[in-house]
């Protein structure tokens, strides 16, 4: 989307609609949540987290793991490192780069199996929840891709290999 809206002229037209709930939230609905995103598929995974994080009856952990192409294109770093700070027992951000800088010392390249095994929740625990949202190339690798707006489609990629059922994940 964002090359998209780079390529546009002046005078062109864009129209948006929405927002859109897809997922309905209540507090403490899950233990544990996993937010996968790649690029601006960043969007409803920070309102989920705003969601979790503004409500103080709220206890659920939250885990993001969030690919980009470089340092610059991470969007919303800062409020996530706010979300650290403030809740570093309760939020764990994990960030991915394809071209980082020389001195970056996160994960470097795609969003891997080895690392959602090593950072995600358990897929055996009761009550988790892994929320995925991104380009097609992420969803082909992490979760297969959702087929239409009121169908999830078959669970496969990385989460699927790992463990996790197709009730345990939800495709934006």
């Amino acid at each position: 989307m964002s090359t998209h809206l780079h390529d546009m002229v002046p005078g062109q037209r864009l129209d948006f609609k929405g927002p859109l709930p897809k997922y309905p939230w209540t507090a403490n609905k899950h233990d544990h949540i996993a937010l996968i995103a790649g690029g601006t598929g960043i969007t409803p995974m920070y309102q989920l987290a705003r969601a979790i994080f503004k409500n103080p009856d709220d206890k659920t952990k939250v885990t993001l793991v969030f690919g980009n192409v470089s340092e610059e294109d991470i969007l919303l770093k800062h409020e996530f490192a706010e979300l650290e700070n403030t809740y570093p027992n309760r939020f764990r951000a994990f960030y991915v780069l394809d071209n980082p800088p020389k001195e970056w010392t996160g994960a470097k390249g795609y969003i891997t199996k080895d690392l959602l095994k090593t950072v995600l929740p358990e897929p055996k625990s009761e009550n988790i929840k892994v929320f995925v949202c991104g380009p097609p190339g992420l969803y082909k690798a992490i979760s297969g891709t959702k087929v239409s707006p009121t169908d999830q489609g078959e669970l496969s990629g990385y989460l699927k290999e790992l463990g996790y059922s197709k009730d345990q994940v939800y495709k934006f």
